[in-house]
């Protein structure tokens, strides 16, 4: 009877015990990556409220489950001291009955055995069985085949989705008020996004971009921004065939608006042309170095780098831009005519800038950004990152001014100097038409929005602040050549 109750007693011990550390490893939660995916970013704050009350939630119905789990345990430990307490019982009454029996046997002697009961039968075994699948995404920012698009079948709504997934606190910004079909004409939002304050926010809660900050292209107008050429205007076209910059030229500088100051842009850009290009370059240096252009154009053409945000690079930058550098799969330095007049030779040395880096901020009378897709280059979003379907690469459209005051290479504001044509295409009074530069970036990213552009940690990465520079170093006789095809019409 004694060992009966002893046994009971060790398999109770052993189930319990196993069931806390099958608890204790079913309550291990899933490692946070470091990185700062954007198909991870913060929402707006009554969003990220509802993602704490979700994760609440799921929290307390995986511990709902642990507790069933160890009361359903518990339980079967129950029964098995009620089982062994029946067996003492039992025994007990067999000793009685065997005490009756001999008294019995001394009374009336008699035949008869008595039924013995079953050993207790070994608890039943059981196990608890909790798969913890994440839905990662994974994309080759440069496989090479410019395939690696977006699903056509995912709406934005679906890819917005993957932000719940969001680690740290409110760190989101309020959703803008651009409507999804924003054309190139529309004022783009540029409200930067608050700063979180939660104690408990993680390092990378708040960087930015956020849901709002994309859109699915085939949800963009299609427009029709150049204006209609007239019987003066110059319809030729010369491309400046420089590379893409597979020779890794980047540099936080930027030599035309914080000149001799190191990391002066707070973000990395890519070069193409000029290969001595940081921030002290100068007209000698310039005109002294080499080039990846063809026919020894020695400008330079820089941009902001776009980035990988899922992947786990440059984690401790200071000013926030993180994810592996996503290199052009091609650039086009197209020179364009003007609408309503011939162009004239630009000077050697002129610097232009294109859009605001700090447009979040400044608000859009300088934004130029413009997001689009391959095969949808009629639709051009001026404020949101673009979701491409599948085949279509990101592209970056990058016009820039083109109306020269005629005389300064610079202004104090860099802008002045050469400003945009008017609304019907034709240049300002006191202006005349230079050859227009438009860069077209192309890149195959991964799937969903999982992309940035570089920018100032202010500016949340907020696609409206997209931007460009150029400073023009070609020879005289490759000018001349460029005006002469634009103005005779021809594609050079």
């Amino acid at each position: 009877m004694r060992s009966r109750r002893m046994a009971a007693a060790v398999t109770t011990m052993a189930v319990v015990a196993g069931g806390l550390v099958s608890a204790a490893v079913i309550g291990v939660g899933p490692v946070l990556a470091d990185h700062c995916d954007p198909a991870e970013a913060g929402q707006s704050p009554q969003a990220s409220q509802t993602q704490q009350q979700n994760r609440n939630r799921n929290q307390g119905r995986q511990q709902d489950q642990q507790n069933d789990q160890q009361g359903q345990q518990e339980d079967q430990g129950q029964q098995q001291d009620q089982q062994g307490q029946q067996q003492d019982q039992q025994g007990q009454q067999n000793d009685q009955q065997g005490q009756q029996g001999q008294q019995q046997d001394q009374q009336a002697p008699q035949g008869g055995g008595i039924a013995l009961l079953d050993p207790a039968q070994p608890p039943e075994s059981t196990s608890s069985e909790s798969a913890d699948s994440g839905n990662g995404d994974s994309g080759n920012g440069d496989s090479g085949n410019g395939e690696q698009a977006n699903d056509p079948q995912a709406t934005p709504e679906e890819s917005a989705n993957t932000f719940s997934r969001r680690r740290g606190g409110n760190g989101g910004r309020p959703t803008q008020s651009a409507s999804p079909t924003a054309s190139p004409t529309a004022s783009p939002t540029a409200s930067p996004s608050p700063t979180g304050t939660g104690a408990g926010e993680e390092e990378c809660a708040d960087l930015g971009p956020f849901p709002e900050d994309f859109v699915d292209i085939r949800q963009v107008a299609p427009v029709n921004d150049n204006a209609r050429t007239g019987r003066n205007g110059s319809r030729g076209t010369f491309v400046s065939q420089c590379g893409t910059n597979r020779n890794g030229h980047n540099n936080p500088d930027n030599f035309i608006v914080a000149p001799g100051v190191s990391n002066g842009a707070h973000h990395l850009h890519d070069y193409v042309g000029n290969v001595s290009t940081d921030a002290f370059s100068t007209d000698e240096s310039l005109a002294a170095a080499g080039t990846t252009c063809r026919l020894n154009d020695r400008s330079t053409y820089f941009w902001p780098v776009l980035r990988d945000r899922k992947v786990d690079q440059n984690v401790d930058d200071p000013d926030g831009n993180v994810g592996q550098v996503l290199r052009a799969r091609s650039v086009t330095l197209q020179f364009r005519g003007n609408a309503a007049s011939r162009v004239v030779a630009m000077p050697r040395f002129l610097r232009i800038i294109t859009g605001d880096a700090k447009a979040a901020t400044n608000g859009a009378a300088n934004a130029k950004a413009g997001w689009s897709c391959s095969g949808f280059q009629n639709r051009i979003s001026p404020d949101k990152y673009t979701l491409c379907p599948r085949g279509s690469q990101v592209l970056r459209i990058l016009d820039f001014p083109s109306c020269w005051d005629g005389q300064n290479t610079d202004s104090a504001n860099h802008r002045t100097h050469v400003v945009f044509p008017g609304q019907g295409g034709a240049c300002p009074q006191g202006t005349r038409a230079i050859p227009q530069l438009r860069m077209t970036l192309a890149y195959t990213v991964p799937q969903g929005p999982s992309y940035a552009v570089d920018a100032f940690p202010e500016q949340k990465h907020n696609p409206v602040t997209d931007h460009a520079d150029f400073a023009n170093v070609m020879p005289d006789r490759l000018m001349q050549f460029v005006v002469s095809c634009i103005n005779r019409g021809r594609r050079c």
